[in-house]
């Protein structure tokens, strides 16, 4: 997803479809807020925060992307960022607005003198814009995954943060001026979809102050709530009935799973992005610790989602098999079938070798 952002102009560009600005929302996260330190020991000071507010408040141009397959918090802190930038007061038309704003990869600046980066744990995850971000000559990466791998020449990165929607909200406050009502719907999407409507681990009590001065913005809340979970059609109900008619229980590692095919997925007609509310279906079951779903690709492979109510580090167990996340919710992609890709979880979260 790659945006275009010219500081006190506002550009007119080809729109998408609202269906892409539906949440897929799942990304649990861990901890308290404070400054942070990644995988790779690099800490985020507040030293860094003003030098990116420095940046983009001296910038005349901003390139900015998301991680591909974008979530709520993906589009919400990058829209949300670039409404403050270009500071108009639009009426709202999309429940996370700025659509127009969209550019196809083609017309992305390949070597940008200002580029942002929202809610992407590396570079492979920005697809065709990983060129552009590594030619930035300032890269400011804001990002709240455990496995985020520190990229940029400006680092805000902090896994203890809610979402990449607080981090953003205290770049604006760095940044200054007044916020708008668009940049606090768009930041409060992503927020609460992050954080799992406000029930994780990592909701602190800034998380709900940060909430509470968003939600001072007149915005339609009721709307926004049924926009993001409940606005699914018969379609995807009976692909919900499917998956859940094949779930299975694997006790010694307190596990349930389930899985889609890609035959499911063409049948249904309902596309593999909308499908990702399923694995918060799977996670109530109190028989379990872990829910996972297994969804087919058009290349064969399994992507696969794991969520854990506490029990068990997540981001630990999908970096086993090149994946990453967060401890509580994770993800990563399997060569194997069903029966394979959840053999092999089960031997990470028993602690046991895994079979090649």
């Amino acid at each position: 997803m790659s945006w275009v952002v010219r500081s006190g102009s506002r550009s007119s560009r080809s729109s998408g479809s609202r269906k892409t600005t539906r949440s897929r929302r799942a990304s649990a996260s861990t901890g308290s807020s404070t400054g942070c330190i990644t995988r790779r020991g690099l800490r985020m000071t507040p030293e860094d925060l003003g030098r990116a507010a420095e940046v983009l408040r001296g910038a005349d141009r901003v390139a900015m992307a998301c991680h591909v397959n974008p979530d709520a918090d993906a589009l919400g802190s990058m829209l949300g960022l670039a409404h403050h930038l270009v500071a108009r007061g639009t009426e709202i038309t999309y429940m996370l607005p700025g659509l127009e704003l969209l550019v196809p990869p083609n017309r992305f600046p390949r070597s940008p003198a200002v580029m942002v980066t929202c809610d992407c744990a590396s570079f492979d995850r920005l697809g065709m814009l990983e060129p552009s971000a590594t030619a930035a000559k300032e890269l400011i990466w804001i990002d709240h995954h455990r496995s985020s791998d520190g990229s940029g020449t400006i680092r805000l990165v902090d896994p203890d943060s809610s979402s990449t929607c607080e981090l953003v909200a205290r770049l604006i406050d760095e940044i200054g001026g007044e916020l708008t009502r668009e940049s606090a719907l768009c930041l409060y999407a992503g927020l609460v979809t992050d954080t799992g409507r406000f029930q994780y681990e990592a909701v602190t009590s800034q998380t709900l102050r940060l909430a509470a001065r968003l939600r001072e913005h007149d915005f339609d809340h009721a709307r926004l709530s049924q926009v993001l979970y409940e606005d699914n059609g018969a379609a995807y109900l009976r692909l919900v009935g499917r998956a859940l008619s094949r779930l299975q229980e694997v006790p010694e590692a307190e596990l349930v799973w389930t899985y889609l095919t890609q035959g499911d997925l063409v049948e249904s007609g309902v596309g593999p992005g909308d499908t990702d509310d399923l694995i918060d279906v799977l996670r109530t079951a109190r028989e379990a610790d872990v829910a996972a779903i297994l969804k087919q690709q058009r290349d064969g492979r399994f992507k696969v989602s794991v969520r854990s109510r506490g029990g068990h580090d997540l981001a630990v167990a999908a970096a086993a098999f090149g994946g990453g996340g967060h401890r509580l919710a994770a993800g990563y992609t399997s060569e194997h079938g069903p029966a394979g890709t959840i053999e092999r979880l089960v031997q990470v979260l028993r602690g046991q070798p895994v079979t090649s």
